[in-house]
């Protein structure tokens, strides 16, 4: 149970576990302060190159030294080591990169973008493919009971309706709360079960009455049933002792941002593909509404199967999911986000936890990724550029044409350098989006 959750219907009974340092809210902070204290590839590169700095500003000064003492006197030779010293201080170069990631991870948090590992937001920009999953991600999960059938004659509509409500009375899957919500609305009362037990990437069972139950996929089915199903529906199956019953189709809408979010992956050159363990007409529905690619009937086997096969080809791979079935497949892309995840599950799997099931919150991560690396580039090259060409200056190769640099300012130099790096990561920022 999370903090601000509503409670629909009925009495919750809640035995708090964890307080303090152990809440929600304080692994959010936590999460915060390991990003900012990860180095980056950036980062490295920047302290690699500071490194270097440091031999050459010593190498620069000592060889102006003797260059200086043997054409002029020892005063001039100490003016320009001293100004090569004072002008070569990596300062700029030191913050180009923190001052950036500081900048990025304050911009993320404040728009619900928890981003675990630094290196994600250099990898997304590199992305080739995003896999997605439909239900709760693209799609609102408010699914609407669109039919339901009776299969095998002997039980009416109704007998269906209340054995699928009962199943699905402890759940709290959208599926299985629009089945509760139409057995309501028609004034069917649920059947007790005695037990329910989830059947990981297929549906649910229980028993009830002596008798098994499942509700279940079409594909875990394994066989198809005579039934018309609405385009755009999902197709669950009720199963009486391994014997269809009855089915139930029901349909979910688009969120308002997933139209949007398919554009601007698009528009990033990163290929969108829904993978999800719907049956094939629904998957097809929603994917021809956004034009994109689709795999339907994706267990979360399938889900890693096709992540693991994408890598395998050499292309970079971002995987969205509810991070708890599709914790494997967030853990092995080069990429995992985890959407509207406050599970430990999703904490532990996912590199970017976005605390909303918002569409619209994965283009502000693309777009926070693209700009955090564009400004880690230019912090970087104005941080290395500077020091590579005010360093002979401050040296004296100029001297004979009359220009030359004092120890102040060179001071002054090398303070703007640093000002000018601060500038330009507090410029990083990302456009609003309409709500």
């Amino acid at each position: 149970m999370i903090g601000g959750s509503t409670n629909g219907a009925g009495i919750i009974y809640l035995e708090v576990q964890e307080t303090g340092d152990q809440s929600f809210i304080s692994q959010v902070q936590t999460l915060i302060s390991q990003a900012q204290d990860q180095p980056s590839r950036a980062e490295n590169l920047a302290q690699k190159v500071a490194g270097w700095l440091f031999y050459i500003a010593i190498a620069a000064a000592f060889l102006a030294f003797v260059v200086w003492l043997y054409i002029a006197d020892i005063q001039t030779a100490v003016l320009f080591t001293v100004t090569t010293l004072v002008i070569a201080c990596p300062h700029a170069l030191g913050l180009a990169i923190p001052l950036v990631i500081a900048r990025s991870t304050s911009l993320g948090a404040s728009r619900g973008l928890l981003v675990k590992d630094r290196e994600a937001l250099e990898l997304a920009t590199k992305a080739d493919v995003m896999i997605l999953d439909k239900t709760g991600t693209l799609t609102t999960g408010e699914f609407k009971v669109l039919n339901m059938e009776t299969l095998d004659g002997q039980h009416t509509e109704a007998e269906i309706a209340a054995l699928m409500a009962g199943i699905e009375g402890g759940s709290s899957h959208p599926i299985a709360q629009s089945i509760v919500q139409y057995a309501e609305k028609q004034g069917i009362q649920p059947v007790h079960f005695d037990s329910i037990d989830v059947v990981s990437g297929a549906g649910i069972e229980g028993n009830a009455n002596g008798r098994k139950y499942e509700l279940i996929s079409q594909k875990a089915l394994g066989r198809d049933v005579a039934v018309d199903v609405p385009k755009g529906a999902t197709l669950s199956i009720l199963v009486e002792d391994g014997n269809p019953i009855g089915t139930v189709a029901l349909g979910d809408e688009l969120k308002e941002t997933s139209r949007t979010l398919i554009q601007a992956l698009k528009h990033y050159n990163i290929k969108p593909i829904m993978a999800t363990g719907d049956n094939e007409t629904a998957a097809q529905g929603v994917a021809e509404e956004l034009g994109i690619e689709y795999r339907a009937n994706q267990s979360p086997q399938d889900k890693y199967g096709l992540v693991e096969s994408l890598k395998n080809n050499g292309q970079t791979v971002i995987m969205v999911g509810d991070g708890v079935n599709d914790a494997p497949s967030l853990a092995i892309a080069d990429v995992g986000i985890a959407v509207g995840a406050g599970t430990q599950v999703a904490i532990d799997s996912a590199d970017v936890i976005l605390t909303q099931s918002d569409p619209g919150d994965i283009e502000s991560f693309i777009e926070l990724a693209n700009k955090t690396t564009s400004k880690m580039k230019q912090n970087l090259v104005w941080g290395a550029g500077y020091n590579f060409i005010a360093i002979p200056i401050a040296a004296g190769v100029l001297a004979s044409i009359g220009i030359t640099l004092a120890p102040a300012a060179g001071a002054v130099l090398m303070s703007v350098s640093t000002v000018i790096v601060a500038i330009n990561a507090m410029t990083l920022k990302l456009r609003n989006r309409a709500v």
